[in-house]
């Protein structure tokens, strides 16, 4: 199925539940749909099944709560990482299910994700924003979850072409961390022109899409992995 058939798939299920985001497994499976690199990962409804998805993957890894109420899940505790166990697994689940339902009551938890464990990186964030005169903007930064705090972040509007891509990682200060700064392997700098080029398609082929939220993509000399992803519905 086409990345942007998929899409209409989950936006019209989003719409019907009066949802204007999409869950978490319905995000991925679009990002992956675009050629966007993820960590292997599965949905599961109950316990067991989580169980069984972990033990495919591998272990470590890593739970978040798949809820129609819940957009921002570290707000209610609902990740967990590290995860190294079938045990430590079932303790998750049950410490996530009780930290949503203490936030959110009234919380619908569908089941969770569950996600194999990244190697270390630089972390950088990845996101499009859909401009009222502009349309899709993309934007690259350093800092995952400091990005806040640093400000340092580039924008470009889409399309965009190879040399634009360059040009807008080398604007960020901290792109010298990708280079190989004091003595670092430098990180795979293909595979994040790819993340950023694939964001703007699919902002460009999805004018349903209000913003995407890719953070942090960690970035290292093996490529590039979308850690988190987040689709917000115009």
């Amino acid at each position: 199925m086409s990345g942007r058939k998929l899409f209409l798939q989950y936006y019209q299920l989003a719409r019907d539940e009066n949802r204007t985001f999409l869950l978490e497994n319905e995000a991925a499976q679009v990002c992956e749909s675009y050629g966007l690199p993820l960590p292997p990962s599965g949905y599961a409804e109950d316990k067991e099944q989580a169980v069984s998805i972990a033990e495919e993957l591998g272990y470590p890894v890593v739970l978040k709560v798949v809820s129609p109420q819940v957009i921002h899940k570290s707000d209610v505790e609902g990740v967990r990482v590290g995860i190294a166990t079938g045990e430590e697994l079932l303790e998750a689940w049950d410490a996530i299910s009780a930290s949503v339902t203490r936030h959110e009551p009234t919380a619908e938890i569908r089941g969770q994700f569950i996600a194999g464990m990244a190697g270390e990186g630089v972390e950088t964030i990845v996101g499009l924003k859909r401009d009222e005169t502009f349309g899709p903007v993309v934007m690259f930064g350093i800092g995952g979850i400091f990005v806040e705090l640093y400000k340092d972040v580039s924008f470009r509007m889409c399309p965009l072409a190879d040399e634009d891509v360059e040009e807008m990682v080398n604007d960020v200060k901290g792109h010298k961390l990708l280079k190989g700064f004091r003595g670092k392997p430098e990180a795979d700098m293909e595979a994040l022109k790819k993340v950023i080029l694939a964001v703007c398609s699919m902002g460009t082929d999805n004018p349903e899409i209000g913003s995407i939220d890719l953070n942090p993509v960690r970035v290292n000399p093996e490529g590039a992995l979308a850690l988190d992803t987040r689709i917000i519905l115009g």
